[in-house]
């Protein structure tokens, strides 16, 4: 196996030499990404043992040099029924945001109602629930995890959002306007588009509408440059497809309406509880889980439950 190494300035390390983890090279510590040997000897004094504990503690250390950002991202995981996903989500990406100094916290978009799943309104939540404390997002798939460190997740540009996940990219969508999966935001351009359309129950399109917004405020989508991996090998899709198909049912008027630019619903609209803010670990790692109940117009929406389960719970109840 190959090491992969990282470079990183001598000023802050006199000497080390980790096996696995670093050595001394011409002034320079450089990092290697390759499995410890259980025989390795390990050294930061020549002929001296270090235990795997010590060692992590000084790779910790080299970790701490790496500069942070003075931005703080709030990565927003809509979420339902993907405890699996979830999983590896979290180490996953949180080791690639610590490589890149990012400041973050991630934030699960747990929708509890018995509705159809609404990606973009659990978005509008959890850019309300952040945005006091962060100054932009990372609208974020569960099942999307980036593989190339050359995918910056720093602070968008003046021009617009930047979409990590961009077409020549991502290993199913490649139109032009695609802007799923992974898309940084300013808080300021959120709320210059008044968020995202709360029509969207059931999968799909609603990041395609959302394109039309960040267009109409004079705002641009930028995209990763000099990206060396394509769209067999910069992501990882961890959706299993048939083990959890996708609501791709439309009922009432849901194809007319949602076709269709909405200049109605957004932030300004919105309509919900959050029923219980959980602090959960997962290897170890904090993330914030909002329980998120959603409520629906069925004058306005009547698609938000093609099945009749949620009216028919309602009944019940009274």
């Amino acid at each position: 196996m190959k090491a992969k190494t990282a470079m990183i300035p001598m000023g802050t390390i006199n000497w080390l030499f980790v096996c696995g983890l670093a050595f001394c090279l011409g002034g320079v510590v450089v990092l290697s990404l390759m499995p410890l040997s259980s025989d390795c000897i390990c050294p930061l004094s020549r002929g001296q043992k270090k235990t795997s504990s010590e060692l992590y503690k000084v790779h910790d250390e080299v970790q701490a040099t790496i500069p942070k950002s003075e931005h703080k991202l709030a990565v927003l995981v809509p979420f339902r029924d993907r405890f699996e996903e979830l999983l590896q989500f979290v180490p996953h990406m949180t080791k690639f945001l610590k490589r890149q100094g990012i400041v973050h916290k991630i934030f699960l978009l747990n929708q509890v109602d018995r509705y159809r799943f609404n990606r973009a309104s659990l978005i509008n939540v959890g850019f309300r629930f952040t945005s006091e404390v962060y100054d932009y997002i990372a609208m974020h798939d569960v099942d999307l995890l980036p593989m190339n460190d050359a995918l910056l997740y720093k602070y968008p540009s003046d021009a617009g959002p930047h979409h990590i996940a961009a077409p020549e990219l991502h290993p199913k969508y490649h139109y032009e306007t695609f802007v799923g999966g992974i898309l940084l935001v300013r808080c300021e351009h959120f709320k210059e588009v008044n968020g995202m359309s709360n029509k969207y129950w059931g999968w799909g399109l609603e990041d395609d509408e959302f394109y039309v917004r960040i267009r109409d405020a004079g705002l641009r989508v930028t995209r990763p440059e000099n990206i060396k991996t394509g769209v067999n090998d910069t992501f990882s899709h961890i959706h299993n497809r048939y083990h959890r198909k996708r609501d791709t049912q439309k009922c009432f008027n849901q194809k007319e309406v949602t076709r269709k630019r909405d200049r109605e619903t957004g932030l300004n609209t919105l309509n919900y509880k959050i029923l219980k803010v959980h602090e959960m670990a997962i290897d170890g790692i904090n993330i914030t889980v909002l329980n998120i109940l959603l409520e629906c117009d069925f004058k306005e929406t009547p698609w938000c439950d093609c099945a009749g389960n949620a009216v028919a719970a309602s009944a019940v109840s009274t």
